[in-house]
């Protein structure tokens, strides 16, 4: 047990209850979270206790003025019953690059990567180990001032819940290439994974459910010229036999899957370029039949594989090829991450250690 962290266990557990042949994702909680406030300048000790509704005035700031940022990641268990973290550090880093853009107080590590490791502890038969299954980790900040005054906060609420993943096998996403609505703006937050980020793409991802799309591949703000994010995920376009992916900016996550799949191609000797795409190259690639794979990633699907794209009308179906750059490069990185082959760059992190 971590000194930092006070700890009170659940009586019983709820596991019994949970079917987990039948999850459906983010929908089932694990027995326990963890909550820690600012107070006065500073973050209280936090406390892992059972998982449970929370009591929050309605003035509350987060209601009100947004202030509110989070991170997704996942805990896997290996054929020994040891459960592993994949790049924690990356996710606590990035958690307070988002926190300083929304001027939230930043969260020390020790509250951070041992808050959730002594979650799984306590949960760790949440953790399956059947091919595909993970234990979903959800640290998230609101601003909890009771005020509605249009400032930042000067109270918060710091917490981690989780929620356990059943193997999520989708098949082929359909893309509308975005031509008028924006994700982010130069300047913006769209780096940051602040919520509010993400329910603005709602409403035009739903427009493209209309018409028979998955999701929305998001362009500039300014010219709608060149290709940035898809949905939750960063995206690679394979020309030929190489790999492109669009630089990180302040209108792009700096996705951890995203930078994994990059240093497992040049581990691969797999040609990767790093460097913006624009909408018009896409669509010529996929006249002349140079384009052979587009594939998002971030961490709820690892890769997920497009078979078309639509723009302006148009629409393009990918090659059903034999042979795939995203199918050999997620079987490498989920046995990393599920300690089946060996961690060469120090990624996952046992959360015994």
């Amino acid at each position: 047990m971590s000194d930092s962290i006070k700890i009170n266990k659940i009586n019983k557990s709820r596991i019994d209850d949970v079917d987990f042949n039948t999850l459906t994702f983010g929908s089932v909680f694990t027995d326990h979270m963890l909550e820690c406030d600012f107070i006065d300048g500073k973050w209280q000790k936090p406390v892992i206790k059972p998982y449970g509704p929370l009591s929050i005035d309605p003035s509350a700031s987060v209601f009100h003025y947004g202030q509110a940022i989070f991170e997704g990641m996942k805990a896997y268990k290996d054929s020994d019953g040891k459960v592993w973290l994949f790049r924690p550090e990356d996710n606590w880093d990035r958690f307070n690059k988002s926190s300083k853009r929304l001027a939230i107080p930043e969260i020390p590590k020790d509250y951070f990567i041992k808050g959730i490791k002594e979650i799984l502890k306590l949960d760790i038969d949440w953790v399956k180990k059947e091919e595909g299954s993970a234990l979903y980790i959800r640290p998230f900040v609101i601003g909890n001032q009771h005020a509605i005054q249009a400032a930042p906060s000067n109270a918060y609420k710091f917490m981690i819940i989780c929620s356990p993943s059943a193997p999520y096998y989708p098949g082929g996403v359909k893309v509308i290439v975005a031509d008028k609505f924006s994700r982010a703006a130069s300047g913006g937050v769209g780096y940051a994974k602040a919520a509010g980020n993400y329910a603005g793409q709602f409403y035009p991802t739903n427009l493209a459910k209309e018409k028979g799309f998955d999701q929305i591949i998001w362009t500039d703000s300014s010219e709608h010229k060149y290709l940035e994010e898809a949905g939750t995920m960063n995206l690679f376009f394979r020309i030929n036999d190489t790999l492109i992916t669009t630089p990180t900016s302040d209108t792009i996550l700096d996705g951890i899957t995203r930078k994994s799949i990059i240093q497992l191609c040049k581990d691969s000797n797999i040609d990767i370029q790093i460097r913006k795409i624009t909408v018009h190259e896409l669509k010529e690639a996929a006249k002349n039949k140079s384009l052979k794979e587009i594939f998002g990633t971030g961490t709820a699907a690892v890769i997920s594989q497009v078979i078309g794209f639509e723009h302006l009308d148009e629409y393009f179906d990918l090659p059903d090829l034999e042979t795939k750059y995203s199918d050999q490069l997620k079987q490498k990185l989920i046995s990393i991450q599920t300690n089946k082959s060996t961690d060469n760059h120090n990624w996952t992190v046992c959360i015994d250690d």
